[in-house]
């Protein structure tokens, strides 16, 4: 590319755009956040903060450094593109005014890289200051197109683009220096610049996939580092070339459609992506078929948008009975599907025909059979088998029966395996066989989803169903049941009552008459003739039995067959009991308390009938005329139907208890009365009239709560002294314990301890009684038999030698005596284990030791001097006392 020139020339300050149109030349395809153009505003006060605006904010946007970028990506027409660029000063709120007008650049022609292009330059409009001398003509600041270089270049390299000059560097020394991403930031080194002839190059291979546009900033300074011009924008523009395959999203595809769809019908769409630019040839792909497979029944049964990748149907046919899958091979092209000039690739589209419901369920025979036996439920009795092509366990397969005729009380059902799709007719409701001995069903068979359009049913999608009832022994039934029966009570043993039989519903088998039994009757009042049924008293029927609820008794009877196998039913004979007059009203309650003063004293008393209406209430109450003194200390009113008072005639009754006979009376045809005693316990009452002579009471007698609470407090009585004893035995047990711990010196207690004596283990039982004879009398062990020898006794081995204490030895030597004897003890072998018994050994023969009963008190006590047990503490001062006391 031709060296580009742009130079500046200075003018005295004014405030706002140096001009009031300006034109710029950019690339015809813009990008969002592209540089275009940059835009000068001076500012007299370097101190004023200015904000910029765009006209066509959606468009375009303006940097507070003056830059206008492209807020979006478009494409320039070829008319000019104009728009207002506006200044605001924050403070003053005063705006100055620009139009731009942006110029789409001529496409790429592929020229060499000498043909020139030129900058436009900016002319500045001449401005008359009367302090500046002459007049003189501004440039705007240098503004160069961006620069289009495509990528993958093959060099030479450094390869030139572009020189950079000043109109001042013929009267200075100027430098000059590039800044930005690929020069001086990373990816640095990418493009440098001559500092002396401004000349701009590129280092290396650019490629747009990694960076599509650089943007750089221009600098001339004078050998002082002294800003000469205004840095200006460069934007290097890297043209694409079709370096880069297309690339599907997906190896591969996935797609569905129904069969039997219709040519045209949508199936998928498949994407296919290229890193080259979209809106360049390069990155414009195109989609075709390769090959399909099977290619039944069409080898076009498909084809795609070759813009958009979408696949339809072209052909009709499709049937998933046939063909269930289908493969394509997709081929993406760029270039516009150029087949000489593009690139290309492939992925693999499978495609799943669907299943319809095309093919109607058909059974596999026309006539199916099945037995049931009569009163059974829920039993499949026959089952119903059907074809159906469409793919299995799917809504077009799945297999819904339904009965047209042959069924009107609803006593069947059909139900389908889901397994098998097979039809399970069932019973739902009993079939009596007597009533139906054969059933005939008419079944049709669907699908859970219609049929498809234009398909019908054949008449294989229809069936019938013969079913047979099994005639089995039913069990008896009463009638009516339960049977209800009105009667008067009191009705005596021995009566009839009434007759209760059933019926047999087996009307076609032979069997004898039923038999009967009476299988519950709560009082026992009734029992049945077996044979015919009839029902007869054996108690007097009595409506106030506790077995009798609201008037009512329940008695239940069994009527048995002789069938195969027998079988029995049940009927309930309720008996309404009629009340009579058989029952005297009686006093409520039998006891109470009055004062024995005439005022207060009435007794509130009830009376109670088990009777009802109109053989109860309301009843009269009066007092019997003997003995006289009832009527005289005493008089009852009717207070209401059903209830009394009594209370005292005279003004002062003894305190006591008394028995005051009432005659009730009911309302019964005829009357029933009786004489009820009430027990009255007169008492002393306070103002109150609360009982206080409550001794007297007492004294009359103890109710049976107050003899349980007194039987009560003498058991726990009892209790609380066993108890104390058996805690005092304990405690004497551990004193007399404690008193065996106590310190020997500490005791000083004139008692004699009994110590128990420990035995031998079981070895111990088998007593050696000759070792109890002389010494000279034992058998020798060389003589005894061999098995013979008891364990714990002493091996024939040498004697050894024990330790001999001298007669009168030194305290000190105690010690030395007793570790002695255990050593020797430790190496003998003829020592028994410590876990067994001991055997002790002899003294030998003509011991001086005489017989035991030597050890005689009486005898030898004056031989001896026990003197010496005084010395012996307190323990043996009793001993001394006994035999070294003298005489006495």
């Amino acid at each position: 590319q031709a060296p580009i020139k742009a130079s500046c020339e200075d003018m005295s300050c004014k405030t706002g755009f140096p001009e009031d149109v300006h034109s710029a030349v950019v690339s015809r395809i813009v990008h969002g956040g592209q540089p275009l153009l940059n835009v000068r505003f001076r500012s007299c006060d370097g101190n004023k903060k200015i904000h910029f605006g765009s006209s066509e904010p959606e468009d375009f946007r303006v940097g507070e450094d003056g830059v206008v970028y492209a807020e979006r990506s478009f494409q320039l027409s070829a008319e000019p593109t104009e728009f207002v660029v506006s200044a605001q000063d924050k403070e003053t709120q005063q705006e100055w005014q620009m139009r731009v007008k942006l110029t789409a650049e001529p496409a790429f022609t592929g020229a060499s890289e000498k043909d020139q292009r030129k900058i436009e330059e900016i002319i500045f409009p001449w401005q008359q200051y009367k302090h500046s001398g002459p007049l003189k003509r501004q440039k705007r600041d240098w503004v160069i197109p961006p620069i289009n270089l495509p990528e993958n270049s093959k060099g030479p390299f450094p390869q030139e683009l572009v020189r950079i000059r000043s109109d001042r560097d013929k009267s200075l020394s100027l430098r000059y220096s590039v800044t930005g991403p690929g020069a001086d930031q990373p990816p640095t080194g990418i493009f440098i610049i001559n500092p002396i002839s401004g000349q701009l190059s590129v280092t290396k291979p650019l490629d747009r996939e990694q960076i599509a546009s650089f943007h750089l900033r221009a600098h001339a300074v004078d050998v002082n580092g002294n800003q000469v011009e205004n840095p200006i924008d460069i934007v290097i523009n890297v043209i694409d070339m079709n370096d880069n395959r297309p690339e599907f999203l997906h190896q591969v595809w996935n797609g569905t459609v129904p069969e039997g769809s219709k040519p045209g019908t949508y199936v998928m769409t498949v994407t296919a992506i290229d890193a080259d630019d979209p809106n360049a040839q390069n990155g414009m792909l195109r989609y075709r078929i390769l090959s399909q497979a099977p290619s039944s029944p069409s080898p076009n049964m498909f084809t795609i948008n070759n813009e958009t990748g979408d696949i339809i149907t072209v052909a009709a046919g499709l049937d998933r009975e046939k063909v269930q899958q289908y493969t394509l091979i997709i081929q993406a092209t760029d270039m516009e599907g150029n087949p000489t000039y593009g690139l290309s690739n492939t992925a693999t589209a499978v495609i799943a025909v669907t299943d319809v419901n095309d093919n109607p369920p058909e059974f596999t025979a026309m006539t199916f059979y099945g037995e049931v036996p009569e009163n059974r439920v829920d039993v499949i009795v026959a089952n119903l088998t059907v074809t159906d092509k469409d793919q299995p366990h799917t809504p077009a397969w799945n297999a819904m029966y339904r009965m047209t005729g042959g069924d009107p009380t609803g006593r069947f059902t059909i139900l389908t395996d889901p397994n098998s799709n097979d039809g399970l007719v069932t019973v739902v409701k009993p079939i009596d066989f007597e009533t139906n001995r054969m059933f005939v069903l008419t079944v049709a068979a669907e699908n859970q989803v219609p049929l498809a359009k234009g398909i019908q049913h054949p008449p294989q999608s229809t069936a019938t169903v013969s079913i047979t009832v099994i005639d089995v022994n039913e069990s008896p039934y009463f009638v009516p049941n339960p049977k209800l029966v009105r009667q008067e009570e009191g009705l005596l043993a021995g009566s009839m009552l009434t007759t209760f039989t059933a019926q047999d519903p087996d009307r076609y088998m032979q069997q004898t008459s039923l038999r009967y039994s009476k299988l519950s009757d709560p009082a026992n009042w009734l029992k049945i003739d077996p044979v015919n049924g009839q029902i007869t008293t054996t108690a007097v029927l009595d409506r106030e039995s506790i077995y009798v609820q609201n008037n009512m008794y329940n008695a239940t009877f069994l009527a048995s067959d002789n069938g195969i196998p027998p079988m029995s039913g049940t009927g309930t004979l309720q008996i309404y009991l009629l009340d009579i007059n058989d029952n005297a009203p009686q006093v409520h309650p039998k006891e109470a308390t009055t004062c024995e003063t005439l005022q207060p004293n009435a007794i509130n008393i009830t009376a109670v009938d088990p009777d009802i209406d109109p053989n109860a209430g309301p009843f009269a109450f009066e007092l019997p005329d003997t003995p006289a003194s009832i009527k005289r200390n005493w008089t009852i009113v009717r207070i209401s139907g059903d209830h009394a008072q009594l209370s005292l005639r005279i003004r002062f009754l003894e305190a006591g208890i008394y028995d005051v006979p009432i005659v009730i009376t009911d309302s019964g045809n005829p009357h029933a009365s009786s004489t009820s005693l009430l027990k009255v316990k007169v008492c002393q009452c306070d103002l109150n009239g609360d009982c206080t002579d409550v001794d007297r009471i007492v004294g009359a007698g103890l109710g049976t709560g107050a003899i349980i609470a007194i039987l009560l407090c003498i058991i726990i009585l009892l209790i609380l002294v066993l108890m104390f004893v058996v805690w005092m035995k304990r405690r004497d047990k551990e004193r007399q314990a404690k008193q065996l711990l106590i310190d020997p010196e500490d005791d000083v207690r004139d008692n004699i301890l009994k110590y128990d004596e420990e035995g031998g283990g079981e070895e111990d039982q088998d007593y050696d009684l000759s070792q109890l004879q002389q010494p000279d009398t034992v058998e020798p062990d060389a003589i005894k038999p061999v098995g013979i020898r008891r364990l714990d006794e002493r091996p024939i081995h040498a004697e050894p030698q024990y330790p001999v204490r001298s007669a009168a030895p030194h305290p000190g030597d105690i010690g030395d005596f007793i570790n002695e004897g255990l050593k020797a003890a430790d190496n003998d072998p003829t020592a028994p284990p410590y876990d067994s018994l001991l055997v002790f050994d002899y003294e030998g023969s003509g011991s001086t030791a005489g017989s035991l009963s030597s050890l005689n008190s009486s005898s030898s006590g004056g031989e001896q001097d026990y003197d010496y047990l005084n010395d012996w503490g307190p323990r043996f001062k009793k001993l001394a006392d006994m035999y070294g006391g003298g005489d006495d």
